[in-house]
């Protein structure tokens, strides 16, 4: 277990003088991963190699469907080289605390660690804490330290880094997509990002599983408090029925989130004995700060927690925690 630091965000120059002093690398996505976690430290991983350094990738489950068009994808592994020197970095992205890495992420010292990332209430676990909780997504982070080094930026950074923006703005469409934003994403795309082939990957091509399985979950759904909070359950029986898997629920929320007069949804993945909530807001309930009372975090419209008991259970404190934030 790392120990936890003091609340301090490094500056651009110590993580530059930081990556340039080092000579190995271990970039960690967090579990379940999304676009965001491993965008970004492709596109981190993709420009330190350019400067020679010999850069690894961990990543406990596998590089999700949807995810595998990314440039360097195919080096993803839950696999570390037995010949990793002491003292390589190892770079996490996306993610409040290390146990968002997962089981199998091994004992590492934290004065080899970098910390990236945008989250609010994030721990400031590593040694290097570079979390900025303006950007729109921890890829735009990871562009900040891209520039910073005059890394010229090509198509496979490009699609790296708009793979992260397109997914933490889904598509474009949250609050998160300012002016500055767009102006970036433009940028991208004429370094030769392909915006269709992201919005195809990330948000098309959808299963006709999980589009079944879609179906059951809105057939299940709830609408509650005058209609202010709908919130929904997947299982293991809905998975087997549908013939689908975990990644065919990512969806499932967005479509809760959009109802017109909710304010706030939550969808409660019943899965192997653990119940994980995803939750999310139309602006006006502080979905981050209701997942904290929990145990969880994430933004103020998007967020997550494990609930450890039943169904019935997770649901009613769920439902406080909201409701102690204004719903």
């Amino acid at each position: 277990m790392i120990e936890q630091r003091v609340n301090v965000t490094s500056t651009t120059p110590e993580v530059i003088a930081e990556l340039k002093r080092r000579s190995t690398f271990v970039m960690v996505s967090h579990v379940r991963p999304d676009g965001d976690t491993l965008g970004a430290g492709l596109a981190l991983g993709i420009a330190l190699s350019r400067f020679g350094k010999r850069v690894h990738y961990f990543q406990q489950d596998a590089v999700p469907r949807n995810l595998r068009f990314l440039p360097g994808a195919e080096a993803v592994s839950r696999e570390i080289p037995d010949d990793l020197p002491s003292d390589a970095l190892w770079c996490f992205f996306d993610m409040s605390d290390t146990a968002r890495a997962g089981e199998f992420l091994p004992p590492i010292a934290r004065e080899n660690t970098l910390n990236v990332d945008h989250h609010l209430g994030n721990s400031r676990f590593g040694k290097l804490n570079y979390v900025i909780e303006t950007e729109c997504s921890t890829g735009t982070c990871v562009m900040r330290l891209l520039r910073a080094m005059n890394v010229p930026i090509d198509r496979d950074l490009a699609t790296c880094v708009l793979t992260t923006i397109m997914t933490d703005t889904g598509g474009f469409i949250h609050s998160n997509t300012t002016p500055e934003v767009l102006v970036l994403s433009s940028e991208l795309m004429m370094a030769g990002a392909d915006k269709e082939e992201i919005t195809e990957e990330i948000f098309g091509n959808k299963r006709y599983a999980a589009v079944k399985l879609l179906g059951r979950a809105l057939s299940e759904s709830q609408l509650i408090r005058d209609g202010r909070y709908c919130w929904s359950f997947v299982d293991d029986a809905m998975l087997r029925e549908c013939n689908a898997d975990e990644e065919d629920t990512e969806e499932i929320i967005g479509h809760l989130r959009t109802i017109d007069g909710v304010e706030a949804a939550a969808l409660f993945k019943v899965f192997d004995g653990e119940i994980r909530v995803s939750l999310r807001s139309n602006g006006r309930v502080n979905v981050q700060a209701a997942a904290a009372r929990l145990g969880g975090g994430g933004h103020f419209r998007a967020a997550g927690l494990t609930y450890v008991g039943s169904l019935d259970d997770a649901r009613d404190a769920v439902e406080r925690a909201l409701a102690a934030e204004g719903l």
